[in-house]
């Protein structure tokens, strides 16, 4: 069985605004992917998950939180499309629940998700280039 890569990056987030945070739980997305990788291991699909916390990006809402989480399967033609490219708007506004609606999403309709560099403007204007 061919083996699919995904890998989950993490990108540092700064909160300039004293009227908007975030509460970032760091062990609920830990166990989020260990338990996702474990779920999809035995379809052939491995989840690495990456902290990239020199790129530090500004948070000003939920959707630029979505920004600072990336997804790569380059088995896909994915690069580094950030969680709101993949997922559009967030119905709930639930970090565990999107990235693992992102990741699935990868793993299993990534035809389904909108290239780089399209002509169909997805993003909330991120400067991610999506």
């Amino acid at each position: 069985m061919k083996k699919k890569e995904i890998t989950v990056i993490f990108y540092g987030r700064r909160y300039p605004r004293q009227d908007w945070t975030f509460h970032w739980d760091q062990e609920a997305v830990d166990e989020l992917l260990v338990e996702t990788a474990r779920e999809f291991l035995p379809l052939g699909i491995v989840i690495e998950a990456v902290r990239e916390e020199g790129i530090v990006l500004d948070i000003n809402g939920y959707g630029d939180l979505l920004n600072t989480v990336r997804i790569r399967s380059s088995g896909d033609g994915i690069a580094n499309l950030c969680l709101g490219h993949i997922l559009g708007s967030s119905p709930n506004r639930n970090l565990i629940e999107d990235i693992r609606r992102g990741v699935s999403r990868v793993a299993f309709a990534p035809e389904t998700i909108e290239p780089e560099g399209s002509d169909k403007i997805v993003c909330h204007n991120c400067g991610c280039g999506c």
